[in-house]
Formats: structure tokens, C-alpha cells, sequence
């Protein structure tokens, strides 16, 4: 039998990051779209250095390989790539267009008087140089904020260094002057403005030059053998600490001269930290509030979410639900029967506990705000706050002070299990017995994102799924209890208990099915793919003569189309207008399709130590109704690639006469 292979994990997700930057280059986007996906990559390559270089560098130091130099020169071939579709692309079809966004260019003379009133009138009073000469006390340069490094002399005096923060907390990154004779706007960076007046702010000084540097700290926050006591003032000290973490990458403009570089790494302490020399700009991610004109050139048609068709905006939505399940696909219908089911519970005197697990939820988020309504009209309100979710920490113990302060009961996980699962439950008085409303969910309990993820809510009031969700809440409450034990599912499938055995025992069935000559396909989307048990089982599925057809967004570490280990598996990557993030399981079950949706990816932390939920679709319609969702997407050949055996992303060419379909606009269609 031949021995297993795997993608690494991490290249595997550079792979898609450079997935990302083929839509920012297909010329047939609208601009806005093609800079959206521009800001996408940098922001994800910025959550890459800062959570997984720290890893991959502390297990180059176990295992002596360089995996960190591999990885930098992908890098640096993607940022290649960035600055031609930028600068060689989408930029001049900008100014063809009459907008011209000044990119390591001279500032107009035209332009100059405008911009020192600017600089005087709002961004002057924001600026705290430094030089670094003068320092009487530790500089911290915080994670992934912009800083100028400002070269400067004077008569007989050596080259010295300053230190200049871009006060892009306080203000647009972009400064735009519309000409209306010519019809003509330019926009100009924030940290170009500060450039074209460092005279003002260094007198006396020649300035040499002006650089742009950013430093990418370390931002994982380790809470082992932190849980005893109050946890959320600990993880409060712990995110005051991330801005200032350990550095894993300096980002320099380059140009500036090497002997001051290496100055400033030592006097700064960044000897261990990756160099990489950049582009003029950092901090790319902000193109995306680019102040365009709003015209179709630039801007993509809306997709508004469709009404739910059995939603009736005259009828509680409780009423409904005592008839028939609601299954909501966002962003492609609207979030509002989620919204309506707190809203409503918040009022309704029939409304008495409310028990609900929050991962990453709005600013201002309206489900929050309906709980607190609910605890203060009187009923009983229990939330599961997951304080670990990563960069969402802040948000959420924001979210849970008030929470408590308003008499909701809040309930953190337990040490190194986070709650990642989306769901709620309502006990309701009808015909005077407590009926029980569930929420299940494949996204987090978030308007915003809801508009902009793909993503399954299922709400119900089946007595199978209700009953086990009550189990587990009773468990979520009482999982610091050693002696509590979990309880036993047999609809539900909840990692770490029974998720990742009925996943490999629907697998087996498949198997069994396929060695009796049977008809046998398993059809499984996720957003990444590790789990090497889970993994191994696909490969021997596919050995038996299984039809596995996967699609998988982001990391996935199972390699396609190997004769005698994975010749049977094909895999599909789909990036598009929408974040693509429902997890979806298709089990042939000869004839009698197995469909489950839920929050669990197939990674190591999801298996193993995250609190996660899957279900299955009971409603025949709701069951096809998924079917052709996926079927839609395994027949995108427009915005859908094959990932190739050495993780290549190859577009699907059409045959002639083939009808393209783009499986997000065909879904949004159907609906």
C-alpha cells in the first residue's frame, strides 16, 4: 500500500492566499472588487505572520528544517505578483478612468498647498516624533501599525534616525482632491501627506528621506495555566500585552540606508524577527476604503438578500416554527428570521430561559442587545462566551461586562476546550408545557457578517435535535465539574465526543457499499481540511472506490489524484463576492441521501478540542434544497479552480458552447 502523503498545512494555506490575489487579477471584476480582494490578501498574510510564523519557528528550532525561508520566498513571489497587478493593472485602468491614486509618485505642485492645509488643519495635532537618539525610555512600536522612519541630518553632525507614527486610528488613510473642470480625482496616502511635510516637523533638520516600516508581532495569546480565577481580567492583561508581543516580521521600505537598518533592529530588538523588504506601502488591507466614484465601473451591481418565502412579517415567528423548520442560507436571504427570533423572544411573555453560545458577534450587535432586553423584562438568560476567539477577545469581553451588568448569567469554556459551536435554545410555554425553539447554525450569530458569509441557520423545533441541544447546554454549564460527564448524542454529532467516530463511520458505510459494488460518493465542504485520521480514511475510501468530490476554501492537507491512494478525489476551491464558510457532509447512503451541515471544520483543533456541532437535515425539501447548493458548486466554472497535486490552483476552461455558471450568483438566483 502506498505510504500517505499530505500537504503541509501552511503552505497549503499560502496556496489559497494566492488564490485570493487570481480575482484581484481577473480583469473582467469591476475595480472595487479586484482592490477588495488586493486588501483580503495582505490582511490575511498580516494574521499569518502574526499567529502561525511564531509556530512554524519554534519547530524549525526542534526540527532544524528552514521551513521559514521556504515560506518567505513564497511570500515574496505572491508580493511580486501583488505589486504587478497593482501597479501594472488595476492603477493605470484607474487613472484611465479619471482617478488617479498617487503611488510612489511626486506630488503635484498643484497639489501641494492643498495638502499643507491638511496637513496643518487635521493631522498635524495627531503627530508624536521621536528622535531616537534622544530616547530616555523603552519605544514600543505596536503590531501591525504604520510608522515613518525619518532620515535626517545636519551640518557635521552623523545621519540620524526618527520615528514618526501614521495616525491611521484617527484618521482616513486616503486624502482625496476632486478636480471639477477636469473631472479628475486624486488621492494621495496619509503617510505621503506627513512626507511631503517633514521640514515642518522636524526644523532645523535636512531630511533625507522618509520610510515606511511595520512591525508584525506575535498575537497568539497563551491562557495554559491561566484559568484559575477571574479569567477575563487575566485575558484583559493579556491583550493589553499582544500590541507589543514578540516581533516576527519587520516590514521595510526599501531604500533606506542598511547601516541605519541595522541600527534600528538592534536598538529595537528585532534581531529574531523576519526582514522583509516591502513595497513603498504596508497595511494594504485599508484599500478597500479607496474613496472611488460610486458608478458601475468601479462598483459590482448589489445582490440584496432575498426574504425568506415561509417568513411572514404579519405572523411571530414562534407560530411559524410550530408548523414547519426554517433553514436560512445568508447572505444569499436575509438574517432577518434570526434576528426576529430573539427580537421576539425578548417580549413574549411565553419566553422564559434563553441559553445561547457567542463566538464573534457584531460591534453593536443587535442579538446582544435583545438578550440584555430579555434579562431585563425578566427571563432567564444564559450565555456560553468564548473569550479565546481569536482577535475577537476585546469585542467579547466588552459584550460580556454588560451582559452580567444587565443579570445575564455568563458562563466562560472550560481550560483549552474553546466553544465554537453556533447555537441557542428557547423554552417557550405553549399549551402550558416549556416547548423548546434550537438554532443551529454553520456562522457565527452576526449580522455583519451574515452579509457577507455563506452560511446555513437551521431553527426548529424538532424534539430529536432540541433534547440533545439542552444536554449540552447542561453540560456547557457544569464542564469545569471533572467529575461531570458529557452526554450521550445520537443526533447530534459534538466534538470532541461522537463527531469525528460517526464521521468515520459514515465513511466505512461508503466503503462497505462500494466493496458490494454499490453506488457509493461522499460529498464533504469545509473551510480547511488537517485531520490526518479523518484524512487517512478519505484516502482508503477512495482505494475502495469511493467518488469523494471535496470543497475546501482554505488549508487542505489531503493530496488528489494519487493512482492507488486518492485517484477518486477531486477538489474544488471557490473564491468569490461571498467568504465561502458552511461546513456541508453529502453521504450517498445508497440512494437515501446522509446530509449533515454545522460549525466543525476538519482541522486537529476543531476534532479534538473545541466544542463543535453538527446536524442533520430531517426535511426531505431542506435536504435537496442542500444538495443542489453543493451540486450548484461542484458545477462553477467561472469562479471555481481544481487543486492540483502540487497545489495549483487550475481554472476550469469551458468547452465550446459550455454555459458558464458561477455557482454564488446561480445560488443567489434560486433563491
Amino acid at each position: 500500500m502506498i505510504e500517505p502523503t499530505y500537504f503541509d498545512r501552511d503552505i497549503s494555506w499560502l496556496g489559497f492566499n494566492r488564490r485570493v490575489l487570481q480575482e484581484a487579477a481577473d480583469e473582467s471584476l469591476p475595480v472595487a472588487e479586484r482592490i477588495k480582494f488586493l486588501s483580503i490578501f495582505s490582511s490575511n498574510l498580516d494574521e499569518f505572520y502574526s499567529v502561525r510564523v511564531p509556530v512554524i519557528t519554534a519547530l524549525q528550532k526542534l526540527t532544524k528544517e528552514d521551513h521559514v525561508a521556504e515560506i518567505n520566498s513564497l511570500v515574496g513571489a505572491h508580493m511580486k505578483l501583488f505589486g504587478s497587478i497593482l501597479q501594472g493593472a488595476i492603477l493605470p485602468l484607474m487613472r484611465s478612468m479619471g482617478v488617479n491614486l498617487l503611488y510612489d509618485e511626486p506630488i503635484p505642485a498643484g497639489l501641494k498647498k492643498e495638502l499643507s492645509g491638511y496637513f496643518y488643519g487635521r493631522v498635524s495635532g495627531f503627530l508624536q516624533p521621536v528622535l531616537l537618539s534622544e530616547l530616555t525610555k523603552p519605544f514600543l512600536i505596536e503590531n501591525n501599525k504604520l510608522y515613518l522612519l525619518v532620515v535626517l541630518s545636519r551640518a557635521a553632525q552623523k545621519e540620524e534616525l526618527a520615528i514618526l507614527h501614521v495616525p491611521t486610528d484617527f484618521l482616513p488613510r486616503f486624502y482625496f482632491v476632486d478636480e471639477v473642470v477636469s473631472n479628475q480625482r486624486t488621492i494621495v496616502f496619509l503617510e505621503d501627506v506627513i512626507k511631503a511635510n517633514c521640514s515642518r516637523i522636524f526644523s532645523g533638520y535636512n531630511i533625507l528621506g522618509a520610510y515606511c516600516i511595520k512591525i508584525t508581532r506575535n498575537a497568539d495569546l497563551d491562557l495554559l495555566g491561566e484559568f484559575k480565577g477571574n479569567i477575563a481580567r487575566k485575558l484583559e492583561k493579556k491583550l493589553k500585552m499582544r500590541a507589543f508581543g514578540p516581533p516576527t516580521r519587520l516590514l521595510y521600505e526599501p531604500g533606506i540606508p542598511l547601516q541605519l537598518l541595522q541600527g534600528f533592529v538592534q536598538q529595537f530588538s528585532l534581531l529574531h524577527a523576519n526582514l522583509v523588504a516591502g513595497g513603498h506601502y504596508h497595511n494594504l488591507k485599508d484599500l478597500t476604503s479607496l474613496p472611488l466614484p460610486r458608478n458601475p465601473f468601479f462598483l459590482e451591481e448589489g445582490w440584496p438578500p432575498k426574504d425568506h418565502a415561509q417568513l411572514a412579517p404579519d405572523r411571530s415567528i414562534f407560530d411559524i416554527l410550530d408548523e414547519q423548520d426554517l433553514l436560512v442560507h445568508t447572505p444569499y436571504q436575509s438574517f432577518q428570521p434570526i434576528l426576529r427570533c430573539f427580537n421576539e423572544a425578548a417580549l413574549d411573555k411565553s419566553v422564559k430561559e434563553i441559553f445561547v453560545t457567542v463566538y464573534r458577534v457584531a460591534r453593536n450587535s443587535q442579538i446582544i442587545n435583545a438578550l440584555i432586553s430579555a434579562a431585563k423584562n425578566g427571563k432567564k438568560v444564559i450565555v456560553f462566551v468564548e473569550l479565546k476567539a481569536r482577535f475577537d477577545e476585546a469585542n467579547n469581553l466588552l459584550w460580556a461586562k454588560k451582559m452580567k451588568e444587565a443579570g445575564i448569567r455568563i458562563v466562560y469554556s472550560a481550560p483549552e476546550l474553546k466553544v465554537h459551536s453556533k447555537i441557542a435554545l428557547l423554552k417557550r410555554k405553549s399549551a402550558g408545557k416549556l416547548k423548546l425553539y434550537a438554532l443551529l447554525s454553520t456562522g457565527n450569530l452576526n449580522e455583519i457578517t451574515a452579509g457577507l458569509y455563506t452560511d446555513h441557520v437551521l431553527l426548529t423545533t424538532r424534539t430529536a435535535l432540541s433534547k440533545e441541544l439542552e444536554s449540552l447546554f447542561r453540560y456547557l454549564r457544569r464542564q469545569q465539574q471533572t467529575k461531570h460527564k458529557p452526554p450521550g448524542f445520537k443526533h447530534l454529532l459534538v466534538s470532541p465526543f461522537n463527531l469525528q467516530t460517526t464521521f468515520l463511520q459514515l465513511i466505512d458505510q461508503e466503503i462497505d457499499a462500494a466493496s458490494k459494488g454499490l453506488d457509493a460518493q461522499i460529498t464533504i465542504k469545509l473551510n480547511n481540511l488537517e485531520e490526518r485520521t479523518l484524512i487517512q480514511k478519505l484516502y482508503d475510501a477512495s482505494r475502495a472506490g469511493v467518488k469523494i468530490r471535496l470543497i475546501i476554501r482554505g488549508i487542505c492537507c489531503l493530496v488528489p489524484g494519487i493512482a492507488g491512494m486518492s485517484e477518486n478525489i477531486s477538489i474544488t476551491r471557490i473564491v468569490d463576492r461571498f467568504l465561502e464558510h458552511g461546513r456541508v457532509f453529502i453521504f450517498s447512503n445508497q440512494g437515501r441521501p446522509l446530509v449533515f451541515i454545522g460549525s466543525s471544520d476538519w482541522m486537529n483543533r476543531n476534532i479534538h478540542h473545541r466544542i463543535e456541532v453538527c446536524f442533520p437535515m430531517h426535511d426531505g425539501q431542506m435536504k435537496d434544497e442542500m444538495i443542489q447548493i453543493i451540486r450548484l458548486q461542484l458545477s462553477d466554472n467561472v469562479k471555481a479552480v481544481k487543486l492540483g497535486q502540487s497545489q495549483q490552483n487550475t481554472r476550469i476552461h469551458r468547452t465550446q458552447g459550455e454555459t458558464a455558471l458561477r455557482s454564488q450568483k446561480a445560488i443567489y438566483d434560486l433563491f
